[in-house]
C-alpha cells in the first residue's frame, strides 16, 4: 500500500521547507535599496518639508501684514519664493545631481499661491 500524498498547502501560507526569497536579497529579480540610499531619501523628505514649511511661514507673515504695506508683503513673498527654490535645489544636491532642473519652478509654488491668496483678500 502506498501512502497518500501530503495535502497541498494553500499558496498564501508559508511553507517552512521552501521559504520565498527575500526581496532584494541574493537570487531575487529586483535588488533592494542600500542603506545609504534610504538615508538619502529620508533626509531629502525631511529637508524639503522643513524648508517648504519655512516658505509657508513667510507667506503667512505676508498675509498678516496690514493691507497698506504692500512693499513689505512683496518682500516676504519674494523671500518665500527664494526659500522654496532653495528647498528644491537642496533635494537635488543631496542626491548629487545638478540643481538646474525643470523641477525648480515647483519651489515657486508656495509663493505664487500665497501671492494669490494675500492679494485677493
Amino acid at each position: 500500500m502506498s501512502t497518500p500524498p501530503p495535502p497541498r498547502r494553500a499558496r498564501h501560507l508559508m511553507d517552512p521547507n521552501a521559504p520565498r526569497p527575500v526581496a532584494g536579497g541574493p537570487g531575487s529579480a529586483k535588488p533592494g535599496m542600500s542603506i545609504t540610499s534610504v538615508q538619502r531619501w529620508v533626509l531629502t523628505a525631511l529637508v524639503v518639508t522643513t524648508v517648504e514649511h519655512f516658505a509657508l511661514a513667510f507667506v503667512l507673515g505676508a498675509a498678516s501684514i496690514d493691507d497698506s504695506r504692500v512693499a513689505e508683503r512683496v518682500v516676504l513673498l519674494v523671500l518665500a519664493a527664494v526659500v522654496g527654490v532653495l528647498g528644491v535645489v537642496s533635494a537635488f544636491l543631496l542626491h548629487q545631481r545638478s540643481p538646474v532642473s525643470w523641477w525648480l519652478p515647483l519651489g515657486l509654488l508656495p509663493a505664487l499661491l500665497g501671492a494669490a491668496w494675500v492679494f485677493s483678500s
